[in-house]
């Protein structure tokens, strides 16, 4: 039993005295009640409805409706009577929306980013590397790597040189001459002696219109006549002497000074007319041994101006003396034209 002493309880302070309960007494604050001017639930009228949890919408439980009297009472009843204005209620947020996913999706398409822009790199090398960069072109090097780059020395004039060509059908023997243009000749010996011309190809047989044999024609490296040459040119000289069946000379282009590493041999005095109204390709020698070689050489070409199968210089060299076992020498021009005129024959060697 609680010690405490019975006392007047004490009325609202801004409401006074509530209605008085069937007994006369005012209600227990601590008492569910009536509020004023509705009928007792013992009256057979219809009962009040419970005020709405203003929290969540549903009926307010026994022991959550106002009290009579109290100020939350108060409250609500001057909400309730106040025209226009709208009970107040919480504010309900709607629920945080979640961004895993959005942000999920944004991290794999930067992972597949930075996959896509590396394999690029890697692959593709956009931007360059120093091993990626190609190595400057190795310069074409011809003949035993020693030959000259620059005009080499003019051949003495009195000096003779012997230079052998050795091909599948035989060896053609040349003499050099100092005396006939030097600086032609020791042109031709240089590069005979570096092995220059070995393995390049005889890759014109030219006849004149009439079809009498003209020239073979040879010593350019790529084989097609229009080749670099050895990378230099030499300087033009005077022709001294006549074009003759064996004549071997320099060919070169119509410009001055143009002479490189291509030479011909001539096939007929006939040819001495034509080249000689030119009279600029320089004379350096002339075939001793071997004419008939050079004869086949020209037949092997079936008239072809340009062989398809041309003759090869397997290997050239020079000596000082003439070979010990010389090759017979022919004396007479070729008594076969060929098959086939070219269709605009040239009347000059070219380079």
């Amino acid at each position: 039993m609680s010690s405490r002493q019975p006392g007047r309880r004490i009325p609202s302070k801004s409401h006074g005295l509530r209605a008085p309960g069937p007994s006369g007494r005012p209600p227990r604050d601590d008492a569910p009640g009536t509020p004023a001017g509705a009928a007792p639930l013992s009256s057979g009228a219809a009962p009040t409805p419970t005020p709405a949890d203003p929290m969540s919408g549903a009926p307010a439980s026994a022991s959550t409706a106002l009290r009579p009297g109290s100020r939350s009472a108060n409250r609500a009843a001057k909400r309730a009577t106040t025209t226009g204005v709208r009970p107040k209620t919480q504010i309900r947020r709607s629920p945080k929306r979640s961004n895993t996913g959005e942000t999920t999706g944004l991290i794999v398409l930067a992972i597949i980013a930075v996959v896509v822009v590396a394999a690029v790199i890697i692959v593709g090398n956009p931007f360059g590397s120093a091993t990626a960069s190609p190595s400057p072109a190795e310069p074409v090097v011809y003949g035993d790597g020693t030959c000259p780059t620059s005009q080499p020395a003019s051949l003495a004039s009195g000096t003779t040189k012997y230079v052998t060509i050795n091909t599948d059908l035989g060896a053609i023997v040349i003499k050099v001459e100092g005396s006939l243009s030097p600086i032609a000749a020791g042109n031709f010996v240089a590069l005979v002696g570096c092995k220059y011309y070995d393995g390049v190809v005889f890759h014109r047989t030219a006849s004149l219109g009439d079809g009498t044999p003209f020239v073979i024609q040879g010593g350019d490296p790529d084989g097609t006549g229009a080749g670099p040459g050895p990378g230099y040119s030499i300087q033009d000289e005077p022709v001294t002497t006549t074009y003759r069946r064996g004549t071997v000379a320099m060919a070169r282009t119509s410009q001055p000074n143009s002479q490189g590493s291509q030479f011909f041999i001539v096939l007929d005095d006939k040819d001495g007319t034509v080249l000689s109204s030119a009279n600029t390709y320089a004379i350096f020698g002339e075939v001793v041994q071997g004419m008939d070689i050079a004869d086949a050489i020209f037949q092997a070409s079936n008239g072809e101006e340009t062989p398809t199968d041309p003759v090869t210089m397997n290997t050239v060299t020079v000596s000082d003396t003439p070979p010990a076992s010389p090759v017979p020498t022919a004396t007479a021009a070729p008594t076969a034209a060929p098959t086939a005129a070219p269709a605009s024959p040239s009347a000059a060697p070219a380079s």
